[in-house]
């Protein structure tokens, strides 16, 4: 094999080795959740719905692939996106799935059917809304989240804590909920919460990540 051929084929592996780590429905939803903010392996495994061990081997896949990066803070081991474009390559792999993979057509469309009665706002109709003043914005992931950057004006109600903390939200102002991304479920429980207690209320269509994604304005527990 000539040395060019070699060149490329230890290219190609490489790029194997980045495909073969998404490869996995729990390492993508440890990157879904890493996309709101850095985590420990533990807030991770409790977020994933995974043991800490299995939670770590996932983690060490996707650190050897450079999907993550990891550092030692005392007795902890924190992750982090590597960067934006880690993002980027899973809403990519979500879009191509959705337009070129009948089966998860199918489950996209049935979710979003299932959806329909919650009334997802879209970004540009949000940025009008919140610069008109005329909506409540609610975060409704865990708190933790929200202190790591949030869809700036937005209030932290997480949504285990939503039912007690109804009475100080306004009953004149429609709320809009929202949480990681497009299929996370934690907006639509909070629609359902809210409305079935007879506030008018709507869910964000995509979550926080794709909002600073598109350069939209933000905030962090440093910056509020």
């Amino acid at each position: 094999m000539k040395k060019d051929q070699k060149l490329k084929q230890r290219l190609l592996n490489e790029l194997a080795r980045v495909g073969k780590a998404l490869g996995s429905a729990s390492r993508l939803e440890l990157l879904e959740v890493l996309a709101q903010g850095e985590r420990t392996v533990e807030k991770l495994a409790q977020a994933a719905g995974l043991s800490v061990a299995n939670a770590s081997r996932h983690l060490q896949v996707l650190r050897e692939a450079r999907l993550v990066e990891a550092e030692k803070e005392g007795l902890f081991v924190h992750y982090r996106l590597a960067g934006p474009e880690v993002l980027d390559l899973t809403q990519s792999i979500r879009t191509l799935a959705e337009r070129r993979i009948a089966e998860v057509e199918r489950i996209a469309r049935a979710f979003r059917q299932d959806r329909e009665g919650l009334e997802p706002l879209r970004g540009a109709e949000l940025v009008e809304r919140l610069r008109a003043g005329t909506v409540l914005l609610l975060d409704v992931r865990p708190e933790e989240e929200f202190r790591a950057g949030h869809i700036a004006g937005a209030v932290s109600v997480p949504l285990e804590r939503l039912g007690r903390e109804l009475r100080r939200l306004p009953r004149d102002q429609e709320i809009v909920a929202y949480c990681r991304g497009p299929y996370c479920v934690l907006a639509d429980r909070a629609v359902e919460l809210l409305r079935a207690k007879g506030r008018p209320a709507r869910r964000f269509a995509e979550g926080f990540p794709e909002w600073r994604a598109a350069g939209l304005p933000v905030a962090s527990a440093t910056t509020t």
